[in-house]
């Protein structure tokens, strides 16, 4: 199974932006799992995961991002605000696949 982590401020809306993700999966009968945390417990959840998905009001941390998800080896991507502002589960499905090329 593909994990993919969702990160932000506080891991509410992002657990939201999961959620709705999930759906999506279950619809799509997708092989992604979707979970979602604060961006202050990011370290201790990157191992393991394929892709990290940041929101797009945190982009000011990406670099710093990268350099922890490097030592795993795990993509990372910022997650569009027209998907993340909508909650728009079947698009950030989409999005997922594409960054991990298997759409």
């Amino acid at each position: 199974m593909t994990k993919v982590l969702l990160v932000c401020g506080s891991g509410a809306s992002s657990g939201f932006m999961a959620a709705a993700a999930r759906k999506a999966v279950k619809k799509a009968g997708s092989e992604i799992e979707f979970k979602a945390r604060s961006d202050s417990e990011l370290g201790e959840f990157l191992e393991g995961t394929d892709l990290l998905l940041i929101a797009p009001h945190l982009k000011y941390m990406l670099d710093d991002a990268q350099k922890d998800a490097d030592k795993y080896n795990v993509k990372v991507a910022i997650i569009p605000q027209k998907v993340y502002g909508a909650l728009d589960g079947d698009g950030l499905l989409k999005y997922a696949e594409e960054q991990l090329n298997i759409g």
